[in-house]
């Protein structure tokens, strides 16, 4: 060592002050707590405070009627276990493109409605309409009303959906109202969170070149904890032709790849969109749809989104069992790689520590959703999540 190392470190430390300070507030990493394999969009007026258990029987009763199953045996009892017990992780009431434009005094009726008939679930939200001129001023009246109806009490796991997001300054805004409504209503300073629907050309790509995903992030000050591509927004808003729009079109790829680089290690999620195909219909339509709804959630989880939207009880089953085989799968080459990093021993596979943290992540997500068991995996849950 030199002499200068002490003198060299110092002005380091001081040049880089400023820079280490924003990476460590903009980019916190991967949060250990648990995601949601999918969000549920149900209209507004249509919830009630059966849903869940109405959605579950749905989805169990398509299984009865269009035998054969559209998966394995091997997944059949874990897959009906989840119906009966959580068929929904995520709520989403929705007061927007699924509930439409209706005049103030029946989306009142419905958002008081919706407050009082709350379905128990582990996730829950709604979806306001955008901050656009046109629908500004009945988002912020939703979600007030919506707040008021919880008694100024929102439940465990509540985030707002902000949909047609297409500037940072949109995401501003949303800050500014998520602080005066925590104010009004003697919230938690930063308790109120949403997510931001990627679903506008504008978003992906703005006219100066930019990109306003990363700009979003951070313009949230750390109150967005999810970005959720639109498939059927964005896709006509590019001039992609009807039959075409689909999770798996090249232009749905390119924006979701921009999500994924833009959310890369700020602790923000990434959940794709959903497929408006839905299993109705005589048994070859069913089985057909459910198997394109099996493909899509496996290619999804293949390029790391872990969540997506399900839109009718009849893909439930799909969603977990595509899900559940993802990570039934992989887990025990995922358990062999880790413990040979732990134990540092030789394999035919050299793991980096990035690497090893992405196998107990992938671990924790399989035993989060229902697809693992404790006792198939070593170690526990709360070891996985401080590798």
């Amino acid at each position: 060592m030199t002499e200068l190392d002490a003198d060299v470190c110092a002005e380091l430390d001081a040049r880089l002050a400023v820079t280490d300070v924003l990476l460590s507030r903009g980019y916190p990493g991967e949060p250990a707590e648990r995601q949601p394999v999918h969000t549920v969009y149900v209209a507004a007026d249509h919830v009630r405070s059966d849903l869940v258990e109405r959605w579950g029987a749905a989805a169990l009763d398509a299984l009865d009627r269009n035998p054969p199953l559209p998966f394995g045996k091997d997944l059949r009892d874990r897959v009906e276990a989840k119906l009966h017990r959580e068929p929904i992780e995520d709520l989403r009431i929705d007061f927007e493109d699924g509930y439409g434009v209706r005049d103030d005094a029946e989306e009142d009726a419905a958002v008081a409605a919706a407050a009082e008939a709350l379905p128990d679930t582990p996730f829950v939200g709604i979806r306001i309409k955008s901050l656009e001129q046109a629908t500004r001023h009945r988002a912020v009246r939703t979600l007030d009303a919506f707040l008021s109806g919880c008694d100024g009490k929102p439940p465990p796991g509540f985030v707002v959906t902000l949909p047609k997001v297409s500037a940072p300054a949109q995401v501003e805004a949303m800050v500014v109202l998520c602080g005066r409504l925590e104010d009004a209503y003697a919230l938690p300073p930063g308790s109120l969170r949403f997510e931001v629907q990627i679903e506008t050309p504008p978003a992906v790509l703005a006219a100066d070149g930019t990109v306003p995903i990363a700009q979003m992030i951070h313009a949230a000050e750390g109150r967005c904890v999810g970005l959720h591509y639109g498939t059927y927004d964005y896709s006509a808003a590019i001039g992609i032709a009807a039959p075409h729009q689909s999770l798996d079109h090249p232009a749905a790829d390119h924006a979701k790849a921009v999500m994924q680089v833009a959310a890369a290690g700020t602790g923000v999620r990434l959940s794709d969109g959903s497929t408006n195909v839905v299993p109705v219909g005589d048994a070859d339509a069913v089985h057909a749809a459910w198997r394109l709804h099996t493909r899509l959630v496996r290619r999804s989880l293949e390029r790391g989104f872990y969540q997506g939207w399900d839109l009718h009880p009849a893909q439930l089953p799909t969603r977990y069992a595509a899900t559940y085989a993802f990570f039934r799968e992989g887990a025990p080459a995922a358990l062999s790689r880790l413990e040979a990093y732990r134990r540092r021993r030789a394999t035919g596979v050299l793991d980096e520590p990035a690497t090893a943290r992405a196998l107990a992540r992938y671990l924790m997500r399989g035993l989060d959703c229902g697809a693992l068991d404790a006792d198939e995996v070593a170690p526990t849950r709360a070891e996985l999540a401080v590798l």
